[in-house]
């Protein structure tokens, strides 16, 4: 089994909710960023064992919010070393409108593997695009990058719809896979 970490910060639930279903379907294990941007200490040697990182955050006001660009930049002392370079990354990323430029977020988190020298791994899903689709199908909101999730604003993470959630879970056992792949 491949050593695999999803790291993320929720600020409401419905990314750690997200980040749970990803573990569960991949055997990733769960690090979450916390209300401050911080991470256990432990944690970071947690990451530079893994062969697969999968980020998971969400979008507020057009990007990644402060506390996981405070964990993006604290990873500066990993760059400097060359020390993730060649792992395989993933990114999963939600807002509470359908668009919510989630996109903004998932080219942050690409752009992050890329300065790490790490492998980014696309969704691999064709969407969902036909008039009989509905929310509860795979890759319904149509993604290419990564996982992209919507969460209701007035609704509890129980609410996020199925779709995503299984878009999800097919998305954490690719990067998985990809990583078993590569890294034997």
């Amino acid at each position: 089994m491949t050593n695999a970490v999803i790291v993320h910060f929720s600020g409401d639930g419905h990314t750690k909710r997200i980040a749970e279903v990803a573990a569960q379907a991949s055997g990733a294990a769960l690090i979450e960023i916390d209300s401050e941007g911080n991470l256990p200490e432990p944690a970071w040697a947690q990451l530079d064992e893994a062969r697969a990182i999968l980020f998971g955050t969400p979008t507020y006001m057009g990007n990644v919010p402060w506390q996981f660009k405070k964990f993006a930049d604290a990873t500066s002392k990993k760059w400097g070393t060359r020390a993730w370079s060649d792992k395989v990354f993933g990114g999963i990323v939600n807002s509470a409108s359908l668009n919510g430029d989630k996109h903004v977020s998932m080219i942050y988190l690409q752009t992050l593997a890329s300065q790490h020298g790490g492998v980014w791994v696309s969704l691999g899903l064709l969407p969902a695009n036909t008039q009989a689709a509905t929310r509860n199908d795979v890759n319904n909101l149509g993604g290419s990058v990564g996982a992209l999730v919507q969460s209701p604003s007035d609704a509890g993470a129980e609410a996020i719809p199925e779709g995503d959630l299984e878009t999800v879970r097919q998305y954490a056992k690719r990067v998985v896979d990809v990583a078993s792949r590569l890294h034997g």
